[in-house]
């Protein structure tokens, strides 16, 4: 029985391991709604070792060895769920491809016969392995005494449990070094932004857990040659680089995620005063009443639908009332914009700001629609589907700002 107090191990790991399980959550449901090799591999990538940080936790550690009745058999499970994360991010890292070019650039290609090719050979391996190490553990006899933050050092001595100690640790090296590697030298053509972020931490984040390796390696062939003192590294320092690595790679796959998540509900909250001005004009255009307050501020989940079903029906708005928006407000709104020294995107926003505003009014007050060949043309709406999102979140910003107001009083006063 070790003498170390499992509490902070139990803080430490369970920690680590519920939030690293969160973040699979995520990828699993986003892999349930685009389909794809990468998300999947993403997946597994986290979810094996947050499931081996749970065993890891002293709590569940005793309690799985009382259930089977078998003592250090969590230990097993353990290295087994980190040897899955070393065999998914090997995968993985034969699987990322340079990024294309594009808003959201993806960072996998598996669809190549040689990636699949080096993904069969490098599986093989595992394949071989894992059964040995599992022959191993079970053959040392290492089951007694129990103990779940000492058992490298402890055993050790055991050959068959220093040969399954061994194989366990090169797997897990070699596989943080090679995402590392690949991680780095595809941030390094990525555009500034979240996805480089996490891809960086999740290159660093390897490399810290390199740490850990180095520590356990370190001590258990000491204990292997029955040299006392090193016990330090395998209990403290190489947990400290382990914990310390989950982080990063669990904050580098989450990053951008939680980026993207952040931007979706932004644009969602920003695009409510234009969806508000649109469904004024015409009720027929939404496909239900607006969302309470509330249920603005606490929307969370399907923000993407919500805010594409937005967007376009923003679009149909801006199509009903074009026959009455006023070409004068077009012209003051396009003189206010180069006097303000606007640049072309913020100046299209400014124009279809002011021509809704004042073809809403136009409309409540019964002036006559124009028609085809009279009315004004609005920049963006020819826009690409990549670009009308951020259009349309432009223009929601100036509907109410102080330039929208400067236009409509130079139209006014035009007139």
């Amino acid at each position: 029985m070790s003498d170390l107090p499992d509490t902070p191990f139990d803080v430490v790991y369970l920690g680590i391991g519920t939030a690293a399980w969160v973040v699979a959550g995520l990828k699993i449901r986003a892999w349930r709604r685009d389909p794809s090799p990468g998300l999947l591999v993403v997946a597994l990538t986290i979810a094996a070792p947050a499931t081996a940080f749970l065993i890891a936790a002293p709590v569940l550690y005793r309690g799985i060895d009382r259930i089977a009745n078998r003592g250090n058999l969590a230990t097993l499970l353990v290295y087994l769920g980190i040897t899955g994360f070393s065999a998914a991010a090997v995968v993985l890292a034969r699987m990322w491809a340079p990024p294309k070019e594009g808003p959201e650039p993806q960072m996998w290609d598996a669809a190549n016969a040689d990636t699949w090719r080096q993904v069969r050979r490098r599986l093989a391996v595992f394949a071989v392995l894992v059964p040995a190490m599992i022959v191993l553990f079970f053959t040392g006899g290492a089951d007694s005494p129990e103990t779940p933050l000492t058992f490298d050092t402890t055993f050790a001595t055991i050959p068959q449990i220093a040969i399954f100690l061994v194989l366990y640790q090169a797997l897990f090296g070699f596989a943080l070094i090679d995402i590392s590697r690949v991680c780095g030298g595809h941030a390094s053509r990525l555009p500034p932004g979240w996805l480089r972020r996490g891809i960086r931490l999740i290159a660093l984040g390897g490399l810290v857990a390199c740490g850990y390796v180095v520590c356990k390696l370190i001590a258990i062939g000491a204990a292997f040659a029955e040299v006392t003192g090193t016990e330090w590294l395998s209990t403290a320092v190489g947990p400290g680089f382990a914990a310390l690595g989950a982080v990063l790679i669990t904050a580098g796959f989450a990053g951008p995620a939680v980026a993207a998540w952040t931007r979706r509900r932004r644009d969602y909250q920003a695009l409510r005063p234009l969806w508000d001005l649109v469904y004024r004009a015409d009720r027929r255009l939404a496909l239900e009443a607006p969302p309470s307050v509330w249920t603005e501020r606490l929307a969370f989940r399907d923000l993407e639908w919500r805010t594409a079903r937005r967007g376009l029906e923003i679009r149909d708005g801006q199509l009903t009332l074009r026959p009455w928006a006023d070409p004068a407000v077009v012209t003051a709104a396009t003189r206010v914009a180069e006097r303000a020294g606007l640049d072309d995107r913020d100046r299209a926003a400014l124009i279809v700001a002011a021509a809704l505003r004042f073809a809403v009014e136009a409309l409540d007050t019964g002036i006559p629609a124009r028609s085809r060949e009279d009315q004004a043309p609005l920049p963006g709406l020819d826009a690409e589907p990549a670009e009308e999102r951020a259009h349309l979140v432009r223009v929601a910003r100036y509907l109410y700002a102080p330039l929208t107001g400067e236009a409509l009083a130079v139209a006014t006063a035009a007139g």
